[in-house]
């Protein structure tokens, strides 16, 4: 299948590609970023040609990670189950995920920070939760472990109390207490940690520094 390389032609439907003519006929088709290396009149071997396969693959994969991630951050794992899903060899697997990683794109240790942030700016939660969502996510145990020392379950459970109570205000204190404590207790947070807060909260909402229980 070796030749000389005659043209080069853009594709009709993808202006990221180009066709590629050896001796005066259609050949196959390259990202055209890597079709920019080759030049009129190169000799193609076999071996070339298969090689110029290989990162045509590659790139293209590269191309449609980068566009995925470009919505929102991903892990690595979640990467590697959709370029399985993909059909994409592990060569072209292992070869789009250091590249991503090397330009920045791909960082675990970044999603687990800035996951944690979100969830506690829009969906407060316990550090328990937090790690089985990280876990699920394909985040490494110790990267998880680093991002959540220094996560203070009373905190949060308070940011979540004090988004969730206002609808309740209206209520009594012990129907009051049993709604928020099953809202707190479906984010993760224990018990001992939920009642002090449920406390703090009843007291915030009512103007009242004693105990709402009477």
């Amino acid at each position: 299948m070796g030749g000389r390389i005659t043209a080069f032609k853009q594709q009709a439907k993808n202006r990221h590609r180009v066709n590629v003519f050896l001796d005066g006929e259609f050949a196959f088709g390259l990202a055209k970023v890597i079709a920019l290396t080759l030049s009129i009149g190169e000799i193609l071997s076999d071996e070339s040609i298969e090689d110029l396969r290989q990162r045509d693959a590659e790139e293209e994969a590269h191309r449609r990670m980068a566009r995925w991630l470009d919505r929102r951050l991903r892990t690595e794992q979640e990467v590697r189950r959709r370029l399985d899903r993909r059909g994409e060899p592990p060569q072209v697997q292992e070869a789009v995920i250091a590249r991503l990683t090397r330009n920045g794109l791909l960082d675990d240790r970044a999603f687990t920070q800035a996951w944690i942030e979100n969830r506690n700016a829009f969906r407060p939660r316990s550090a328990r939760m937090l790690r089985a969502e990280l876990r699920q996510k394909g985040v490494a145990g110790e990267i998880i472990s680093d991002a959540l020392e220094p996560f203070d379950d009373s905190q949060a459970a308070l940011g979540a109390a004090r988004k969730g109570a206002r609808r309740w205000r209206q209520l009594s204190y012990e129907e009051f207490k049993s709604r928020l404590g099953a809202y707190l207790a479906r984010r993760g947070f224990r018990y001992a940690t939920i009642s002090p807060v449920i406390e703090r909260v009843w007291r915030e909402l009512s103007g009242s520094e004693s105990e709402g229980a009477t």
